[in-house]
């Protein structure tokens, strides 16, 4: 299949478009689990383009040597600009890229907010560079990790994003609550049983009072994120209202988060 597309429509959702030389893979992936609810229920119109759609050649290819010499092969802008300009997509249109900008959740916010978006799935050794300063709008990198392609860091933006979209998780809370949307990792959880191999579940979890709960909550964020993200703290800061926090519970950054240790 060279290219999947949902119809345009009043009810079409928010329009992602990805270009890759896999669509029908992405778009497997797509069908998947949130995405793939969301896309039934035309709260998102995610498309995956071939990037081979307009090549010419008895192959069809997409890539070719680079000037200068060098290993591996680069995406040439033929094939690339020409796709792109025969879908018209939703801008901006985002190069995935290992020297990209960082991809965060306000970089998540920031797209869900808008109408849509696009993302070239970058291949080979890399991309003509007149790709880069004449056809996509910017570049975005899901890590400082190299990739044979940008498949995988595309659907982590496309999910990471979707689940922002008013409707896609069916808990209006959940997408507030979790990690990196107040600037601190989520707190821990339990279920059940209450007690497993001497580990038991925090006694506050267990007393139905809400309140207390939910303080309790936000002071074991403020500790995971001291131990595991200390660089997200830093940023963020502490405020008297934290340190209040952290008194009622009799909790510390120091505080180890695993059950059955010294806290209320």
């Amino acid at each position: 299949m060279a290219e999947v597309e949902v119809p345009d429509g009043p009810d079409s959702g928010m329009r992602i478009d990805l270009f890759t030389i896999f669509p029908d893979e992405l778009n497997v992936m797509c069908d998947l689990s949130v995405l793939g609810r969301a896309r039934r229920a035309s709260l998102l119109d995610l498309r995956c383009h071939d990037l081979r759609m307009a090549a010419t050649g008895a192959h069809r290819s997409v890539d070719d040597a680079p000037f200068g010499g060098g290993p591996g092969m680069i995406l040439a802008p033929e094939p690339v600009f020409a796709a792109v300009e025969m879908v018209d997509p939703p801008r901006p249109l985002l190069l995935l890229d290992a020297g990209g900008h960082r991809f965060d959740q306000a970089t998540a916010a920031e797209l869900a907010a808008g109408g849509g978006f696009s993302l070239l799935c970058g291949r080979y050794e890399g991309v003509d560079e007149r790709i880069r300063v004449a056809l996509v709008d910017g570049s975005l990198s899901v890590g400082d990790v190299v990739l044979a392609g940008g498949e995988f860091a595309a659907m982590v933006v496309v999910e990471a994003v979707a689940r922002l979209v008013p409707g896609v998780l069916g808990n209006a809370d959940s997408s507030t609550d979790e990690s990196f949307a107040s600037g601190l990792l989520e707190y821990p959880h339990w279920t059940r049983p209450a007690s497993f191999r001497d580990l038991d579940v925090p006694e506050v979890l267990r007393s139905g009072h809400h309140e207390r709960i939910a303080r309790w909550r936000r002071a074991m964020a403020l500790v995971r994120t001291a131990r595991e993200r200390p660089d997200l703290l830093a940023a963020r800061g502490l405020d008297d209202n934290d340190q209040a926090l952290l008194d009622e519970f009799g909790l510390s950054m120091s505080d180890s988060g695993v059950p059955g240790s010294s806290r209320r």
